[in-house]
């Protein structure tokens, strides 16, 4: 009898297939986690990202421009100014608010020194929020070597 079963092993094949039921089942499992938690993670602030093509800006008059200095001093230039004027922070906010008042639409430019602290340049734009401007745009020189 013990030749008769070693005949009935000797017949059965070993299988050489892999078994992917299990992996089937852990996939499902990893499908349905994620499918709950996804909606969770959406965490976060929507932010307008700046466009990268940037034009310079054209406009019908001469912008208003509010150059911020190391030492904490700016001064601002307008319309028919041929040199930058030194201006206090109250006076800022009276001119810069009276011209916007009567052109709606001038352009408003911020320019600082590349060593002036970026808190000064935070508070002229605060500044220029008391002066009821609601879009202020940032000077900046193109790098050397950038492509253009």
């Amino acid at each position: 009898m013990s030749t008769m079963s070693m005949r009935r092993h000797r017949k059965r094949k070993i299988k050489a297939e892999i078994n992917v039921v299990p992996y089937i089942d852990v996939m499902l499992v990893l499908l349905v986690i994620f499918m709950i938690t996804a909606p969770l993670l959406n965490l976060g602030v929507d932010v307008e990202l700046p466009q990268s093509n940037a034009k310079s800006i054209s406009a019908e008059s001469d912008p208003l421009v509010v150059q911020v200095y190391p030492d904490g001093t700016f001064s601002l230039t307008a319309k028919g100014d041929k040199a930058p004027q030194m201006i206090s922070a109250q006076a800022l906010v009276a001119r810069v608010g009276a011209i916007h008042r009567q052109n709606p639409d001038i352009a408003v430019l911020v320019g600082s020194d590349g060593s002036a602290p970026y808190q000064r340049v935070l508070d002229v734009i605060d500044l220029l929020k008391d002066a009821q401007v609601e879009k202020v745009s940032l000077l900046t020189n193109q790098k050397q070597g950038a492509a253009q």
